[in-house]
């Protein structure tokens, strides 16, 4: 009997065919294969914690979901969860790196950072690193830094100032002490009792005076009255009063631990992040936000070590940048280039210490070089010459006296400045050129081992060699940022907390490094 079965009725003509090897369909310049070439070299599974076997579905394939984690950070710069879980849905290059393996939601994805990534992802970095500096040959004796403030995952208006809270706390230190004498004159002097006033109080010594004033005085907590019409007795009163000082006392003492020693602030709905001053456009208009420093060491346009800090300052970040930079490459950069925002005493010094040549920018380095007027101004104190006996003469030919030596604060080798004075101002013509606010003699402070090393960085960065590094230090560091913050649209973190902070930003130079290390191979490609 003849099959009368039509099967043409199952047939669509949209209906979906894919060969059977993907790779066909993957233009062979897409940075999927780039980006396999550096990852396949590392063997990503000794970075996992070996967990154990748990009841439930079976777990995801931990290499393949960190493959399609890189592979995102590279292309997008940086990609939401819900935006990955869509990708591998739907983007023919996620499926060909998940191998056969189902869609992970973004559930899946964020728990797999949040668990497996955040102790290892340095490691990965530096497994990255590795070998593409291998492939291209960087070079680690240059290295071109730089910082950035990113605004935090917080509110604005959410800050809190160490410097009130400890004002703020002083202030109630005073009023402990005020309510302390009136209750020794008023309640426990007929008792022979009295407690002492200090000029600070720890909780503690509050708490014991409050149980003992309650003891004295047989105070019970449940008889107090509140509201209209009701009349609180004179022991009510001090006890609630004693009270609120504490609580007081214990909210400052909260927020300036939460601050630490080298913050003056932080955010109530981050506590990790400071307020910063931020530029916000290209006038200059800047706005007091909560943020991280994010700063970078760059090798031949690669992002050879990355680190986060919650102060605004960059000269505090250099020292912690290098020791993480020797940590992981086994040495020091010969060339540290950088911008005045890292040249200081206690940075010269460190390179001094550890073999790295001076060939960073000081404050006032574009006045010395551009402004004639102001280099060769000769009231300057540093301009002043000296005579046969070695003392220092001003212009009019007059003598200045040492007075004595004055420690500078925030210094970390013992540097000190010396004063001098002169020995007479009195009638003197260039005084309104020379020190014209001065009502007695001028007094000058100087550091003769600063100025030596000005002397000697301002040698290095006019020669030709500090000219091309400083040059290349604009290009590769601060385009870097302008590659991640305006090509990538990385303007704020999404993270909350330093570390996750710190996790999110490492992922993101993951993907910057592989993402120049494919442009190079396509430009050498094109050449070719």
């Amino acid at each position: 009997m003849k099959n009368l079965i039509n099967t043409n009725k199952y047939y669509k003509p949209k209906q979906l065919k894919l060969p059977l090897e993907i790779e066909k369909i993957i233009e062979i310049s897409d940075p999927v294969y780039s980006f396999c070439e550096i990852v396949d070299c590392i063997d990503l599974n000794s970075y996992f914690a070996k967990k154990g076997c748990k009841t439930g579905r079976p777990r995801y394939n931990r290499t393949n979901l960190l493959k399609v984690i890189l592979f995102s950070f590279m292309e997008n710069g940086y990609l939401s969860l819900r935006g990955i879980e869509k990708s591998c849905k739907t983007d023919i290059r996620y499926m060909w790196l998940l191998d056969d393996m189902k869609a992970p939601t973004f559930a899946t994805i964020g728990n797999f950072i949040r668990d497996d990534l955040t102790e290892t992802i340095e490691n990965i970095f530096l497994a990255i690193n590795k070998v593409i500096f291998e492939k291209d040959n960087v070079d680690l004796r240059h290295t071109y830094i730089d910082g950035t403030k990113i605004e935090a995952n917080a509110n604005k208006y959410t800050w809190v100032w160490k410097k009130s809270c400890i004002k703020n706390r002083d202030k109630t230190f005073l009023k402990v002490s005020e309510i302390l004498e009136k209750m020794n004159s008023e309640d426990l002097n007929l008792l022979g009792i009295k407690f002492e006033t200090r000029t600070e109080y720890a909780i503690e010594y509050i708490e014991e005076i409050l149980n003992e004033y309650k003891k004295q005085l047989n105070i019970d907590e449940s008889k107090f009255v509140y509201g209209k019409g009701k009349r609180k007795t004179t022991y009510q009163r001090k006890y609630e009063e004693l009270k609120e000082y504490k609580e007081k006392l214990e909210r400052y003492t909260k927020h300036i631990e939460i601050c630490g020693e080298k913050r003056g602030s932080y955010s109530k709905t981050d506590k990790s992040a400071t307020f910063m001053r931020i530029k916000r456009d290209y006038m200059g208009n800047d706005q007091l936000l909560p943020a991280y420093n994010m700063q970078v060491a760059v090798c031949d346009e690669y992002i050879a070590t990355v680190d986060v800090k919650q102060y605004a300052s960059d000269t505090d970040c250099f020292v912690p940048l290098m020791e993480k930079f020797n940590k992981q490459y086994g040495k020091y950069p010969l060339y540290p280039i950088a911008d005045a925002g890292y040249g200081s005493y206690n940075n010269y010094i460190y390179c001094e210490q550890h073999g790295m040549e001076k060939y960073m920018k000081f404050t006032m380095f574009e006045k010395e070089t551009k402004n004639e007027k102001y280099r060769d101004n000769p009231y300057r104190a540093v301009n002043f010459s000296q005579d046969e006996n070695g003392k220092i003469v001003c212009p009019k030919g007059r003598e200045f006296n040492f007075k004595y030596k004055q420690h500078v604060r925030g210094n970390n080798y013992g540097r000190t400045e010396e004063v001098y004075e002169c020995e007479s101002c009195e009638n003197c013509e260039y005084k309104k050129d020379c020190c014209p606010r001065a009502k007695k003699n001028r007094r000058i402070r100087l550091n003769r081992e600063l100025t030596s090393i000005h002397k000697e960085v301002l040698k290095n960065l006019c020669s030709i060699q500090g000219a091309l590094l400083c040059m290349n230090r604009s290009i590769q560091a601060e385009g870097t940022f302008g590659i991640i913050k305006s090509d990538k649209s990385y303007k704020r973190v999404r993270r909350k907390g330093l570390e996750n902070v710190i996790l999110e930003f490492t992922l993101i130079s993951c993907g910057f490094n592989l993402y120049k290390y494919h442009n190079k191979i396509n430009r050498i490609k094109k050449c070719a």
